[in-house]
């Protein structure tokens, strides 16, 4: 089908069902300019709990759409394609998570939002990357069990020398391939060129780097800077969104392997035929959907 004339087929569509569509910054291009809000997680979480509609079409990832179902549970929410996971989030079992209270039964657990709704249900609290610290700031216990990601939690860890933190040993696969060689090798190419990195990055990375935040917040940093050139240490799509906002600045990515497969699934078409079809709907266990509500609200109250 024409570019334009899909474009016009989502728009109908989504008029028709009174649609939302929500878009993360790692997906593609035309996936973004046809959403109504193009954000991180947090923000998204924001706007999935606030959507008016009666259909929210999620642009992301598999628990992106979980979260949204928790947030907003009388609303339908599509996901794209059904194939749209998240590596992270599958690293780690509900099983896992009950061992490591079990074996630490004084600490608090803080989920990241990158983990299945089984995740959050047993969690004390949710963050994203955007609110991370914030959310460890409000723990009282001086345990903390963080999880999934190892990369973020030890970057966490570093503002509260007072607490121990027990971490999960997951990651994020697009994030984990940058080395800091290739931080040295842009650097030595770029040497004034501010490099800006994700904190799902290994930690001698983030160390390095010139400034550490979530996609939201290197956008943001970007906006205020009156650098012109930027190494981005993020999944590739943020570019697209950092290109609008500045068009007269340039960007270079940090390093060949800032794609996430997972991300880039979602496409024009999937968009159209989950409007079209009415597909594919996500679906949760009441009980696991009302306890992970609570990790995921004590985090928005923040």
């Amino acid at each position: 089908m024409d570019k334009k004339v899909l474009i016009e087929n989502i728009l109908s569509l989504k008029e028709r069902y009174n649609a939302v569509i929500l878009a993360h910054l790692y997906q593609n291009s035309d996936v973004q300019d046809i959403a109504d809000f193009v954000g991180d997680s947090l923000e998204l979480s924001r706007k999935a709990q606030a959507a008016e509609g009666d259909v929210i079409v999620f642009c992301g990832v598999r628990f992106m759409a979980e979260t949204a179902k928790i947030l907003n549970p009388g609303k339908t929410v599509l996901l794209p394609d059904a194939d749209a996971g998240c590596p992270m989030a599958d690293m780690i079992s509900a099983e896992d998570l009950v061992n490591l209270k079990d074996a630490h039964p004084n600490a608090a657990v803080i989920c990241y939002v990158n983990s299945g709704a089984e995740i959050k249900a047993l969690s004390d609290i949710s963050c994203t990357s955007s609110n991370a610290v914030k959310v460890a700031a409000s723990i009282e216990e001086k345990e903390i069990i963080f999880v999934p990601d190892k990369n973020l939690g030890r970057y966490v860890s570093t503002f509260f020398p007072d607490k121990r933190f027990i971490l999960f040993e997951g990651f994020c696969p697009t994030h984990n391939k940058i080395k800091l060689s290739d931080l040295e090798s842009v650097r030595a190419v770029r040497p004034n060129t501010p490099i800006l990195v994700h904190p799902e990055c290994l930690p001698e990375v983030v160390q390095k780097a010139d400034f550490v935040g979530s996609t939201a917040q290197i956008i943001n940093y970007v906006a205020k800077s009156d650098k012109e050139e930027f190494v981005i240490g993020t999944e590739s799509g943020v570019i697209h969104s950092l290109s609008k906002l500045c068009p007269t600045k340039k960007f270079y990515s940090l390093g060949n392997a800032m794609i996430c497969p997972n991300m880039k699934k979602t496409t024009l078409e999937s968009v159209y035929h989950a409007l079209d079809k009415m597909q594919y709907k996500i679906e949760l266990d009441a009980d696991i959907a009302k306890k992970a509500s609570v990790s995921l609200n004590r985090m928005l109250s923040l």
